[in-house]
């Protein structure tokens, strides 16, 4: 028997047992739950054992999940079932890493699964082996092996037929290749195994999430929003279709990171409190993910104490670190900043470039809030290598104000003034209101030193301007308290006629065009024709003065008309 994928086929074992497996394809947890205990109670059977743990899985009953597990694994090794017990090692081992983060007790499984597969001819588990170590691997930092290990997953599926396998081994090398820098490279097998996750051509669904997870993790981490926002969509109309729950918010977490760049921040923070619901109810250990991001909302709002309570629910995440030393630094605690972050870089080895860019940009503010210019410099160095290695406009902004601030710290206003216009340029191309805003902020402070105060106090108007429209609460008070020391006083926004700027058909239009909708999906949508669709985007172009999809709606999320 083939087991293609983390939802392990159950075999055919009686009436019952199928029935419990048409309750797992439909997503009635419990109800198959309900029938593969049952079917326990008249004796022990892997099918039943396996549908058993698939169904606590789903709801995220892990010591129950675990159990079944546990006793299908000494089944099949009673009865010299040797790849459906090495099977169950593997997913014992995937699951004590992902629900609780044990690597040793993950590695001992995988490694137990090694031995009970040596000297079989080549089978699927053994592509699952080298998939999940590769995985394994991605988190300890070591591409190299992901790679070498996901390509082995990834030819071994290929050479089976088994495409699950042979995709799920793609997305991991793809991984591995934007990781290390290889970013286009990288991307295009992410494409390429998510499109066969969302076209139905994985055997089964589990890895078609993992999948999913991968691609939008990878786009936000090189912040390629437009990548992002156009997955994001796709992913979740296909994660509510098949019920897959964990896909639905940590889809929608990431959607709401990506709306929150953009400064679409009421819509950010539906997309992340309904994630954090979702998640909290339905799969409490990925809660993180929504809890981070939100967070990140609140922080840019000005609101943070909230920012940081949620923080503290999100402890164990990732990002978690990289949150509150965002939080330290928006409270001007630079040293507690800098000893967040110089451990995290420590333990990330030079080679994951994309992982080291985030707390790079940090690092480099806290050590010039601290006034350690020397400190910052190489840092600096580090991160323009890897936005030219990366190459997506949000990594080069960054770069840019990193540099503009470094110049102004050592006294070099013009090379700052420089530097900092191609940041404010940059995250306008971006589309990244509250970014832009803070780096005009930081222009208008180098101009001040330049004797340009009408300059500053031009640069200060706009940057709270935009930081109104969005609502970012504590940067409106620096704008405000800038251009007092200008002489300068602020006037109140007016809000755009909406009916001066688009039609209301063109909004209709461009709100869909927002969420990531093609000119079809848009036409179908409205019952339109696409020709009609296409000639309302191009005239709504035309009334913001944009000639891209982005810089559109990035527009009109500025001027609040979506």
């Amino acid at each position: 028997m083939t087991y293609c994928s983390a939802m392990a086929e159950v075999a055919s074992g009686g009436e019952r047992v199928r029935e419990g497996e048409a309750a797992l394809a439909r997503g009635a947890w419990a109800e198959a739950r309900a029938i593969f205990e049952e079917e326990l109670e008249a004796g022990e059977t892997l099918e039943a054992l396996e549908g058993l743990s698939w169904a606590a899985w789903w709801i995220e009953d892990v010591p129950a999940c675990l159990d079944a597990r546990e006793r299908a694994y000494r089944l099949g090794r009673q009865t010299g079932d040797r790849r459906r017990a090495a099977m169950m090692a593997l997913w014992l081992g995937d699951d004590h890493l992902i629900f609780r983060g044990e690597k040793a007790v993950a590695n001992g499984w995988f490694q137990r699964a090694a031995r009970i597969l040596e000297g079989l001819d080549p089978c699927p588990e053994h592509g699952w082996l080298a998939a999940l170590q590769g995985y394994m691997a991605l988190g300890e930092g070591d591409t190299a092996r992901a790679r070498e290990l996901a390509a082995r997953a990834r030819e071994l599926g290929r050479r089976l037929g088994v495409v699950c396998l042979e995709m799920f081994g793609l997305a991991v090398e793809g991984v591995a290749l934007v990781n290390e820098g290889q970013v286009e490279a990288g991307m295009r097998c992410l494409d390429e195994a998510t499109a066969a996750a969302l076209g139905g051509e994985y055997e089964q669904i589990v890895p078609a999430g993992w999948t999913c997870c991968l691609l939008i993790g990878a786009c936000e981490r090189v912040r390629d929003y437009d990548r992002a926002a156009q997955w994001c969509r796709k992913v979740e109309e296909f994660s509510r279709r098949m019920r897959i729950n964990f896909v639905t918010g940590t889809c929608r977490a990431h959607y709401g990171a990506v709306l929150t760049w953009h400064g679409n921040w009421p819509e950010a923070e539906r997309q992340l409190t309904e994630a954090t619901e979702d998640l909290t109810a339905n799969r409490p250990s990925w809660s993180g993910a929504a809890l981070v991001r939100l967070a990140d909302l609140r922080r840019r709002q000005g609101r943070l104490a909230e920012a940081e309570e949620l923080l503290s629910q999100a402890q164990g995440n990732a990002l978690a670190p990289l949150g509150m030393a965002e939080l330290a630094l928006d409270q001007g605690d630079a040293l507690a900043a800098r000893d967040l972050l110089e451990p995290l870089l420590r333990r990330l080895p030079a080679e994951n470039r994309t992982l080291r860019a985030h707390p790079l940009e940090l690092v480099v503010r806290a050590h010039l809030a601290a006034g350690a210019i020397e400190s910052a410099t190489p840092h600096v160095s580090e991160l323009r290598a890897i936005a030219a290695a990366v190459g997506t406009q949000p990594l080069r902004a960054a770069v840019s104000l990193s540099e503009g601030l470094l110049a102004a710290a050592g006294g070099d206003h013009e090379t700052a003034r420089e530097r900092l216009e191609d940041a404010v340029e940059l995250f306008a191309a971006s589309g990244a209101p509250f970014e832009m805003g803070r780096a005009r902020l930081e222009l208008a402070a180098v101009l001040v030193a330049l004797d340009r105060e009408d300059a500053a106090a031009r640069e200060a108007t706009v940057a709270l301007r935009r930081f109104d429209e969005i609502g970012a609460a504590a940067e409106i008070a620096r704008a405000r308290e800038l251009l007092k020391r200008l002489g300068v006083a602020p006037q109140a926004r007016r809000a755009p006629h909406r009916d001066a700027v688009l039609t209301p058909r063109q909004l209709e239009v461009l709100r869909l065009v927002s969420q990531g909708l093609t000119d079809n999906e848009v036409a179908v949508r409205l019952v339109l024709s696409k020709h009609t669709v296409h000639r309302h985007v191009q005239n709504a172009y035309a009334r913001l003065g944009c000639c891209s999809r982005a810089s559109a709606v990035a527009k009109a999320n500025r001027l609040q008309l979506l």
